[in-house]
């Protein structure tokens, strides 16, 4: 009897036991909103983390961190997969007799953080009778960070060849940027465009493959093809490329 008395009220003493244990758990704590005297003084992080003061002003990505977390999603989606670049090189044109020449340009020029950029470029064969320039705007139409991206042309160009042909006007296209490798380290570029000219028209066909060999400088090498109704051109260019 003394045993079964023992039994039930050491069952109950476990029962009740359980009951209470959830009960006498805390609540878990709120996170408290960040305030600016949270990230004000630098120094007063430092100490949080462990870090010398010198290690965070010496960090922008440190700093942007403590401040607030970033949405790396967006910043992914919307950050640029190429940059801004300066171009210039060494261009051959085959159906010119084989002379060399010169090309020099711009490619990309960002309007703040907008999806627009200009692009502008001038090239020249040594003998001086095959000329190219022109400036275009471009306009991505899908967020900046994708891998493929494709951009309308719409600017002006004049392009002659000696004797064959002289045409400048109205220089519209389609633009298809292929980036494998963010932030400009490599990237597959083909425009195709066609100047609108008084009395013809001339279609450009052009493919350029960058790849970085610095973290500032690029090699590319671009392939061209333009032609009239009845006349055709072509051009090859290897050139060295700075990132802004």
């Amino acid at each position: 009897m003394a045993m079964k008395q023992f039994f039930c009220g050491s069952l109950a003493g476990w029962l009740l036991l359980c009951v209470a244990l959830p009960a006498a758990r805390p609540a878990p704590a709120q996170a408290a909103e960040p305030t600016e005297n949270d990230t004000a003084n630098d120094a007063a992080i430092a100490d949080s983390i462990s870090l010398p003061p010198e290690v965070i002003e010496q960090s922008p990505v440190l700093q942007r961190w403590l401040q607030s977390v970033p949405n790396v999603q967006s910043d992914i989606r919307n950050n640029p997969s190429f940059t801004t670049r300066i171009q210039a090189g060494y261009t051959f044109f085959p159906s010119s007799d084989g002379t060399g020449g010169f090309i020099v340009g711009v490619d990309d020029v960002f309007f703040g953080e907008m999806p627009l950029t200009v692009s502008a470029d001038y090239q020249q064969n040594f003998r001086g009778d095959r000329t190219a320039y022109g400036a275009d705007l471009h306009y991505y139409v899908f967020p900046l960070g994708n891998y493929f991206n494709l951009s309308p042309i719409v600017g002006y160009r004049h392009a002659e060849s000696g004797s064959d042909y002289q045409i400048d006007g109205a220089h519209i296209g389609l633009r298809a940027r292929f980036v494998p490798s963010r932030t400009g380290a490599a990237d597959l570029t083909v425009d195709q465009s066609w100047i609108v000219g008084d009395s013809e028209s001339l279609n450009i066909t052009q493919v350029n493959l960058g790849y970085a060999i610095t973290p500032d400088m690029r090699i590319s090498t671009d392939f061209e093809w333009q032609s009239t109704s009845d006349e055709g051109d072509s051009r090859v260019g290897i050139n060295l490329e700075w990132s802004l």
